[in-house]
């Protein structure tokens, strides 16, 4: 689904993150921990469907007619080179290590501890991610909102556990989550004036892929690293580039 605007997902996150918190401070702790789980897996199918339509875009004709019949070969070279690299600099333990530094930094004791911990702990979640980092490049390259819309929903659900537990300061996040998105999605934006119909599809299949992963923790089936896979994105166009070049 196209969004309305250039940054329209992050703006409907926001709404979300503020719904569910607002949600969150007058339901308290009656939802159900079943029923979470059960509107999780729903998301994770979801999202594993996105991936694969995102995946499809091996087959258009910009990559094709750039690549020839190299477009798989394209994104498999890009995930496995980013793989290696993101698991050499462990890219998946240092946001999960640095997000529970920022959170033992910022802790604190009494009420205004628990302040910090309802803005930080949440932040850390909506901002934080492979799924933020994908959604806001497909939003500011005007491929749509699909990927924010559900980071949005599942982000909205969590902000009501957040606060029902921690309080009022969850709905200080939306405004974290704003800063973050809007930043990435203003620099996708910019970014496309610099990369080909080719090239953006090879990084739409590319993170059509990684979508997969998602949807697999999602689910629980798989707990894929998909953090270790996001320098396939900044490979991706450049192999399109020299396979291009040599064609």
């Amino acid at each position: 689904m196209a969004g309305v605007f250039i940054g329209f997902g992050t703006v409907v996150n926001m709404v979300t993150v503020a719904l569910g918190a607002g949600a969150g401070l007058l339901l308290g702790d009656r939802i159900p921990v079943r029923t979470r789980d059960t509107i999780t897996d729903v998301l994770g199918l979801i999202t594993l469907v996105l991936g694969v339509s995102s995946a499809l875009t091996l087959s258009s004709a910009a990559l094709s007619e750039a690549v020839g019949s190299t477009g798989m070969l394209i994104v498999l070279g890009s995930l496995l080179i980013g793989a290696i690299i993101g698991s050499l600099l462990r890219i998946e333990q240092r946001l999960e290590g640095g997000a529970a530094w920022l959170r033992t930094r910022f802790a604190g004791t009494g009420e205004a501890g628990r302040f910090v911990d309802a803005v930080v702990t949440p932040t850390l979640l909506f901002c934080i991610g492979p799924l933020s980092l994908l959604g806001t490049m497909s939003d500011g390259l005007g491929r749509g909102a699909d990927q924010l819309l559900i980071k949005a929903t599942l982000d909205g659900f969590a902000a009501i556990a957040f606060a029902s537990s921690l309080g009022w300061g969850v709905l200080v996040s939306a405004i974290a989550v704003g800063l973050t998105q809007g930043s990435l999605t203003l620099a996708a934006f910019l970014l496309g004036d610099f990369f080909s119909a080719a090239q953006i599809d090879a990084l739409t299949a590319t993170g059509g892929v990684m979508l997969v992963g998602l949807g697999l923790r999602l689910l629980q089936l798989k707990p894929v690293p998909v953090g270790d896979l996001l320098p396939a994105l900044a490979i991706a166009p450049v192999l399109v580039s020299v396979v291009a070049a040599l064609n």
